[in-house]
């Protein structure tokens, strides 16, 4: 016998969770007012339900569940172009949130988005044979962007990553061109997220100008498109 789960997450208004869902192209397949405020929605093999709180304050959540896919890159790609369209613009902050798509030290290609009632979807494809945590890196720049990506991704912690990078850069090393490109690119994100897009523009030219070859290009396509990402959501 085969089976499923299906999370039910708590939010402040269902009507305006349906909207978001709706516009991302979710399928709404049941809603009640009473009894109890409910919904459930599809997105392929995707099923959420949601019940509405009193009360209840999105900014504080801490609900979250984990889809697995095997088309991440498609998912997050179909995802921001739906979240463009229908709000002008791909949000990055506040409530709801998309966060940029890459590789995680921990086996996963994943980015993380959350909706208007704080429910934070991780959204992964598995990338290696298990979900362990990679050791820290010793060398300084890999270390530097292991540290800064967990304190801004993971954690939220835009200005202690901000210090992390800034102290890598700083340094009287030289990373290569790809971790260059990377840290910059990074850094340019944080300024972003901390609401600087002057100094995020900074960032990003110096990132920009940094020059790579074609198996740099590819080795560094994340960051490269994240680069790509920030100019749009700036404009």
């Amino acid at each position: 016998m085969a089976e499923s789960v299906i999370p039910i997450l708590p939010c402040r208004s269902i009507d305006e969770l349906l909207d978001f869902y709706r516009a991302l192209g979710f399928e709404v397949t049941h809603q009640q007012k009473r009894p109890n405020p409910f919904a459930a929605v599809r997105y392929r093999a995707i099923e959420l339900q949601f019940f509405g709180m009193k009360g209840y304050d999105p900014a504080a959540s801490y609900s979250t569940c984990y889809i697995l896919t095997d088309d991440v890159d498609g998912l997050y790609a179909s995802f921001r172009t739906a979240l463009k369209e229908a709000l002008g613009k791909v949000p990055t902050r506040g409530l709801p949130r998309l966060g940029p798509l890459k590789d995680m030290s921990y086996g996963v290609r994943q980015f993380l988005m959350t909706d208007p009632g704080g429910n934070c979807l991780r959204v992964g494809q598995p990338i290696a044979d298990d979900f362990e945590w990679e050791p820290v890196p010793s060398e300084r720049y890999a270390r530097a962007l292991y540290q800064a990506t967990g304190l801004g991704d993971s954690k939220g912690d835009y200005a202690a990553a901000a210090r992390v990078l800034d102290r890598a850069l700083a340094s009287d090393g030289t990373p290569t061109p790809v971790q260059r490109v990377q840290l910059l690119v990074l850094r340019a994100d944080m300024a972003h997220q901390l609401g600087s897009p002057g100094e995020a523009e900074r960032w990003l030219a110096q990132a920009e100008a940094v020059e790579l070859d074609a198996a740099e290009r590819e080795t560094a396509r994340d960051a490269l498109r994240r680069a790509a990402e920030l100019r749009d959501e700036m404009s």
